[in-house]
């Protein structure tokens, strides 16, 4: 296991060395606050740290941005109260530990046994029975395996139903948008909108990283087929800045998510991943419409489950 000396910041614990975490058994966590994927995992390593804390497991979770506005240390702070972790966290904003970790995933999870050896690794969602089992081996012991349901914006995507992928909106990484790509202008919604297709409507700039609302009423749009949907959005230099969202042209009713009301009314206060529909009955293509009251939001990418 390399060391975590590259940690700009340390949450709920002191910075942890090689002598901190002699015989103990490790989790190494690489998570960054917006990913749906960390998201729906987090119950399992909340209850994992809890369940064999006495036994001499170290959960320490790494947060290693995606975005840029991920760096901010207030937002990791306010991620890590609302997901109730309790364990440390490593604030690793200059990529030092998952550079010498040579990780390339969120999220990540590494497993060291009491020597300080990597025995085993696992990327993205699930696994968790076996993941679980391998904690179990590395301290010698053998018990029930923790029952976990996620809630909310936690809970397993509906693999059956989910047709869209994750679709990135900055230039860097973006692609499906239903227009002519252009550094910034004025753009207004074709008269149709193909499946896993997204289009612009008012005055935006089209970044690296994200959009960027440039007059109030501008809108985005997105033909999909998921339970949830999901938007990562930041405020920028303004806050809050409110949102109201569409399906098929009505207010979501009940088929609204956690973040926004049945009348589809959200406010975006800070930078983090928005629930905007979870669908409670038939899953089948929709189009989600988000429109901006003001300028100076940004979005980053659509996630679905």
């Amino acid at each position: 296991m390399p060391p975590l000396s590259g940690a700009t910041e340390w949450l709920n614990s002191p910075p942890l060395g090689p002598e901190d975490l002699r015989g103990r058994v490790v989790v190494v966590d690489f998570w960054t606050l917006t990913c749906i994927n960390w998201l729906r995992t987090e119950p399992w390593i909340r209850a994992w740290s809890r369940a064999y804390r006495e036994d001499g497991v170290v959960v320490i979770g790494v947060h290693t941005p995606e975005f840029g506005f991920e760096h901010g240390v207030d937002g990791v702070r306010q991620a890590v109260a609302d997901r109730g972790i309790d364990y440390p966290v490593v604030v690793d904003n200059d990529y030092d530990v998952w550079s010498a970790f040579d990780n390339h995933f969120w999220p990540a999870l590494y497993f060291v046994d009491a020597g300080g050896v990597i025995r085993d690794y696992h990327f993205g969602e699930g696994r968790y029975a076996e993941s679980e089992r391998t904690i179990q081996q590395l301290l010698g012991i053998k018990r029930d395996l923790v029952d976990v349901v996620g809630q909310g914006v936690e809970a397993e995507a509906d693999w059956d139903s989910l047709r869209t992928p994750e679709t990135y909106l900055g230039y860097a990484r973006g692609s499906g948008i239903a227009a002519d790509g252009a550094a910034s202008g004025s753009y207004a919604f074709p008269t149709f909108l193909d499946f896993n297709q997204w289009a612009l409507d008012g005055d935006w700039t089209i970044g690296r990283e994200a959009l960027r609302v440039d007059s109030g009423g501008g809108r985005i749009a997105i033909q999909f087929q998921a339970r949830d949907a999901h938007l990562v959005l930041a405020p920028g230099p303004r806050s809050p800045i409110p949102f109201r969202v569409f399906l098929d042209g009505e207010p979501p009713g009940e088929a609204h998510g956690v973040d926004v009301d049945a009348d589809g009314n959200g406010l975006l206060r800070e930078g983090r991943l928005y629930q905007l529909v979870r669908e409670p009955g038939t899953v089948r293509e929709r189009i989600l419409e988000i429109t901006f009251a003001e300028p100076g939001a940004e979005a980053y990418a659509f996630t679905f489950g």
